[in-house]
Formats: C-alpha cells, structure tokens, sequence
C-alpha cells in the first residue's frame, strides 16, 4: 500500500486560512477529497493522512468527519492546546474516533524559539503516550536546537518531522541545519517525512539537484526505517503539481532497494501512525 503520509484538506475561509497570503493565491480555494483523489489515483498513491492546517478542534472535528466519509483517508493529525489545563480531557475525547492518529502545532508560526520546551507544552506532550498519539514536529531551521531538548524529554514518545524542518533551500544555507538534524536523528524515536521541500526552493526555477544535498543528510542521519513520503498537497501546488513533487523523491530514491523504496512510500507510514490497511 503506498501513503501519501502529508496533505491537506480545507473549506477556504479569510479568517482562518490567514497564513495564505497574496504570493499563495492559487491556494484561495476549498480543497476537499474529490479534488485529492484524482491526484492520487493518477499516481498510483492508495491513501493518505490528513494534517491539521489551522489552531482549531473543529478543523480535526471537519477533517475527521471527512475521514470517515473517504476511506483512503487513512488518518488524521489534528490539533488540541497542550498547554491547556483540560489538555487530558481533550485527548481522551480525541481518542474515542478511530481515525484520529495524532496530533500537531504550527510551532514555526511562534515568535518564542523556545516555545517546545515551555512548562504548559510538555505538560500537555507529556500525556500523548498514554492515549497512543504521535506528534508531528513542524518547525524551521533555526528552531531545531529546542526541538532537540524537546525530543530529549520523551524517549517513547513517537515525533516526526515535518518537511525536513524546511530547509532554507533556496538561499543554499545548509551546514546548521544538517548538524541540527543528525543530533535529532540519533534519538530513535523520531521519524523525518520527505515533504515540503519544493515549496522552500525558488518556487519558479527549482531543479531536481537543489533537493540531493538535503535528502542525503536525512537518509543518512534517520535511515529507511523512519523516513515517510508525503506530497504536502495543495500547498506543493505553488511551486509543482502533485506527480513531480512525489517524483523528486522518486528520482532520488531509485539508487535504493524495492523493499527500501516500499518502506518509505508505504510501510513506515503505516507503522508510524498505526494505520488500517483495510
């Protein structure tokens, strides 16, 4: 079975959708399950897991309702406040739906570099264990280094990466972050998805090369055993179309076993977030 293991759905809203800006104009639309399962039944993709674009529980309410109306929704990432006192009652409610996989914050949206080691948050982190959730880690570069102390603190708590915490692609800089992202690496326990890179190249003129230097890093530093693919549509829309962007990793990868290539597009996916094959 092959995971598109990131992508978004929305109904789009000024008020909610506020991170769209005028550069991101063709994103100003809704986008919903009828326009992703073409995509996906052109490039031979069986499922997917949707990811929590907006701080809202009735985002992971709409995005789970959805899920149970599409089967090739595989699963959700949705969003709760972690620093809320009512945290844990949120995530036992959140654990009744079956579809619900874990959990997220735009954490690259806060002023506060060090806002994953704040008391309130790992309060809140502290309990995804318990209910069987993962966490997707969504951060830039110059926030790695509190993503490290932050993993540090839960060695059984499963963490991914999201868009290999976006490399600064297209301005080159690179040394920070590779060393950033080998030290996170060593932690066992945290995963990397191979998404999101085209969309920070130069969204006009990419080419396939500006992606290798990134991509070894990440393939090195966390192995096939814990890397996932995921398109990161729509947003992949500003710079490709769905088919390139899953063929970048495709080219990259085709130095790799079968069984390696199967592993990220597909079994990884399903391991990490405990996904129904059915």
């Amino acid at each position: 079975m092959v995971i598109d293991a990131h992508q978004h759905f929305w109904r789009y809203q000024t008020s909610k959708q506020t991170w769209i800006d005028d550069s991101m104009a063709l994103l100003k639309r809704d986008f919903l399950p009828r326009d992703l399962q073409k995509e996906l039944a052109e490039n031979q993709v069986d499922g997917c897991v949707s990811i929590q674009a907006e701080h809202s529980e009735s985002e992971t309410l709409f995005l789970l309702r959805l899920a149970e109306e599409h089967p090739f929704i595989k699963g959700v990432v949705g969003w709760v406040d972690f620093r809320s006192a009512k945290v844990e009652e949120r995530l036992s409610f959140f654990s009744t739906f079956a579809k619900l996989r874990g959990f997220r914050h735009i954490v690259q949206g806060e002023k506060d570099v060090n806002f994953l080691l704040r008391k309130d948050f790992l309060n809140g982190i502290g309990l995804l264990e318990k209910y069987g959730f993962t966490y997707d880690i969504l951060v830039f570069p110059h926030q790695l280094g509190a993503v490290l102390g932050f993993v540090k603190q839960f060695p059984n708590q499963k963490f991914i990466i999201d868009h290999l915490a976006k490399p600064y692609i297209k301005d080159g800089f690179f040394e920070g972050w590779a060393l950033l992202m080998k030290a996170v690496a060593q932690h066992q326990n945290v995963y990397c998805k191979i998404s999101g890179m085209v969309t920070e190249a130069d969204w006009a003129h990419w080419k396939q090369e500006d992606f290798v230097p990134y991509l070894e890093v990440v393939f090195e530093a966390f192995g096939m055993d814990r890397v996932l693919f995921g398109s990161d549509w729509p947003v992949c829309l500003l710079a490709t179309n769905y088919s390139e962007a899953k063929g970048i990793v495709e080219d990259f990868i085709v130095q790799f076993s079968e069984d390696e290539q199967e592993k990220l597009f597909g079994s990884n996916a399903i391991r990490f977030y405990n996904l129904s094959t059915s």
